[in-house]
């Protein structure tokens, strides 16, 4: 296995069990006005990995990283994150990232590290790269991780 792969089968691991001991009612809860509750943001993750996903494997099949990003805070009120069943939605939320996990197992070496000078990373990733720089699908996959922990972080 990958060692981003890897990584992100721990982050599975680990969290599960702290969301899930989370009650309904308090994974419904904001922390402040303005910001997302527990759901939400596990929503937003749920989002996250399902675009990442399709991005992962659109990217093994061409030379560039031109991929489309999405509107999180629309995706997440659209769906309605905060009225879902907390269980279900930490079973969606799992069950993708385990998937996402597998794809980055079966991706080949030469599609990770694929310098590609034409890219959207300037654009769509959490820790963004310049434009003018190549970079490659490894370098996206473990960016989607970052991502993934800064969010679980935020819930304690």
């Amino acid at each position: 296995m990958n060692a981003t792969a890897e990584r992100l089968h721990s982050v599975i691991e680990t969290w599960t069990p702290r969301l899930e001991a989370l009650d309904d009612g308090a994974a419904a809860s904001a922390p402040a006005p303005g910001k997302w509750c527990p759901k939400e943001v596990v929503g937003h993750l749920v989002d996250s990995a399902s675009v990442n996903l399709e991005r992962f494997l659109r990217a093994r099949g061409t030379d560039d990283l031109l991929l489309p990003g999405y509107p999180g805070d629309e995706w997440v009120e659209a769906q309605g994150y905060r009225e879902m069943p907390w269980r279900e939605l930490i079973g969606l939320w799992r069950a993708l990232n385990l998937h996402v996990a597998r794809i980055m197992e079966r991706t080949p070496a030469e599609a990770l590290d694929l310098p590609r000078r034409r890219h959207a990373l300037d654009a769509i990733a959490f820790r963004t790269v310049p434009a003018d720089e190549p970079t490659t699908l490894a370098y996206l996959m473990v960016d989607y991780v970052d991502h993934l922990e800064h969010h679980l972080a935020a819930l304690g």
